[in-house]
């Protein structure tokens, strides 16, 4: 009952606090341009800040980024859902108000059940940090603030996993660069993915 509230908030533009396996986000509908502009309000983001995608499927990575690496699939199954963020190039079907100019796009797929059940009913969501900008990140409901409960419809609390943050890794370059080691090491991705050797 609860992700299909959330379901039904996100689609009617409402905000909703979701957890996942780094620390809780604030999700608004990737394709609705005033929820989008709601999420960056309510945080305080500066608007010139680009937004990740978080999706639920592979197909859906392909449909919102193009010039892809033969080893994405690869990547993607091993390592998704799960504590990774994934840079390609943004195809035209990213709205503007997600890359904000930028010729790049960042991917999520986070690994909370319920959390991948909404972003599958919903379609692709946005979901930074639920937390005002410049505070510190909520990794346990407890430190979210009444700033952002106020302003999400839904809030669906799993203080049951947290972890290490994201690992960022950029594929947009001829060499692909990690831009952050994360819960997911540099390691553990040679050991996958032999392609990824001039990894910088």
């Amino acid at each position: 009952m609860e992700t299909q509230n959330a379901i039904e908030a996100l689609k009617s533009g409402e905000l909703a606090i979701l957890p996942t396996e780094t620390v809780y986000g604030l999700f608004a509908d990737a394709t609705n341009e005033s929820a989008v502009k709601k999420l960056y309000a309510v945080k305080g983001r500066p608007t010139e800040k680009a937004l990740n995608m978080n999706v639920s499927s592979f197909d859906t990575i392909l449909k919102y980024s193009k010039n892809q690496p033969a080893y994405l699939e690869k990547l993607v199954k091993t390592f998704l859902p799960g504590p990774l963020t994934i840079i390609l190039e943004a195809s035209e079907n990213v709205p503007e108000w997600i890359h904000i100019g930028k010729s790049t796009v960042g991917f999520r797929m986070p690994k909370i059940d319920a959390t991948q059940e909404i972003i599958a009913g919903v379609g692709v969501l946005v979901g930074p940090s639920s937390n005002l900008t410049g505070s510190p990140s909520p990794r346990f409901s407890r430190d979210l603030t009444s700033e952002i409960l106020d302003n999400a419809a839904v809030s669906i609390f799993d203080d049951s996993v947290y972890g290490l943050d994201t690992t960022i890794i950029d594929l947009t370059t001829e060499e692909p660069k990690l831009l952050r080691q994360g819960a997911i090491t540099r390691e553990e991705l040679l050991a996958a993915i032999p392609e990824l050797q001039t990894i910088k």
